[in-house]
């Protein structure tokens, strides 16, 4: 378990598991309850826990206070998937200064994602 967790509160629980899922690799560990309508997933991507939780009457598209940073294998083929799984590009990819490449997304509910990846040393 993460010692601190990021929980995304959705309107569309299934579209976000599905881009979480298809774009990340993410699993489901966990959900309440575990028959029926579900109110909380719990996902893993990589060594981390990420929370969805469902709520009928979330608002999209507010303005960010926390941005989900992901490190990824390949930024430039995973930032190809993006719109197919009902995300958005907003910016890059850009090699950065302190060694990382980065782009700029939104998952389908508007919450802002940075994709990142080491880059090798030359």
């Amino acid at each position: 378990m993460s010692t601190i967790q990021p929980v995304i509160i959705t309107a569309d629980q299934d579209v976000l598991l599905g881009f979480y899922t298809q774009l990340f690799g993410a699993e489901e560990i966990f959900r309440v309850p575990a028959e029926g309508p579900v109110f909380y997933r719990g996902l893993r991507i990589g060594d981390t826990d990420l929370g969805l939780v469902a709520k009928a009457e979330a608002e999209t598209g507010a303005a960010p206070r926390i941005v989900l940073s992901i490190g990824v294998d390949d930024v430039d083929e995973t930032l190809g998937r993006v719109a197919a799984l009902g995300g958005s590009v907003h910016g890059g990819p850009n090699d950065m200064a302190w060694g990382q490449r980065v782009a700029h997304i939104k998952d389908p509910d508007g919450n802002p994602v940075n994709l990142t990846q080491p880059i090798p040393a030359r």
